[in-house]
């Protein structure tokens, strides 16, 4: 591990959301996992034992609530969970979360805003900065969300063939399965899926095997009649 390296604990109680968190923070540069728990209690002995400057903490854990533990840290951390009630995201914003991730999201959200912390860091590592280098700090917390893909958000032959596939599917379908089925590549399929998920067409959940990582799977936002 290098010197720049941010350390992240990721705390959840689904073993496979937990490690698939901990594979985009492991796919980042200058970020290493840590400890990957299950539980406050996990959690509280892997914070014994090691150092971390991150901690992505769920909100409903087994043991005890993840906004408890977030008051308790001593590092930063952010709250990604199924959590919407506005008590619950006040109250994590009260304990001290830099983020509120509301599952489920896209992978590039969360690499985002671990993008965004890290220049967080980078701007606030000198000993006194400035109102300017505060403002940008906050700001780095919060990236504004890419611009839209004018090729996959426009009407076209391809996206019309994407969503028609999700919509005549008896049930949800994954990228690989919407790519085979109209012919055209997985990557392809990926880009227009998650234009439409962005544009309210398509919602996207994750679809849990018996092993592995959880995969994204689609389905119309609304069932045409």
């Amino acid at each position: 591990m290098s010197r720049t390296d941010f350390t992240v604990l990721v705390v959840d109680d689904d073993f496979r959301v937990a490690n698939m968190h901990a594979g985009i923070v492991g796919a980042l540069p200058g970020f290493t996992v840590g400890a990957v728990v299950n539980t406050v209690a996990a959690a509280h002995q892997a914070l014994a034992e090691g150092a971390f400057d991150l901690a992505l903490v769920d909100v409903y854990l087994p043991d005890g609530s993840g906004i408890d533990l977030v008051r308790e840290l001593r590092c930063d951390a952010m709250v990604l969970t199924a959590a919407t009630e506005s008590a619950t995201v006040r109250a994590a914003s009260a304990a001290g979360a830099l983020a509120y991730l509301v599952k489920p999201f896209d992978h590039t959200a969360l690499a985002a805003r671990l993008a965004g912390y890290a220049r967080y860091r980078r701007i606030l590592s000198a000993p006194e900065v400035s109102a300017r280098d505060v403002d940008a700090a906050w700001d780095a917390l919060r990236p504004a969300p890419p611009a839209p893909d004018r090729a996959t958000t426009a009407s076209s032959p391809t996206r019309e063939l994407v969503l028609r596939a999700a919509q005549a599917a008896d049930s949800p379908m994954s990228a690989g399965e919407i790519a085979t089925a109209i012919g055209i590549s997985r990557a392809t399929a990926q880009r227009y899926l998650a234009a439409l998920v962005t544009t309210g067409d398509l919602r996207m959940r994750l679809r849990y095997g018996a092993t592995g990582r959880p995969e994204q799977e689609y389905s119309p936002a609304r069932r045409t009649p």
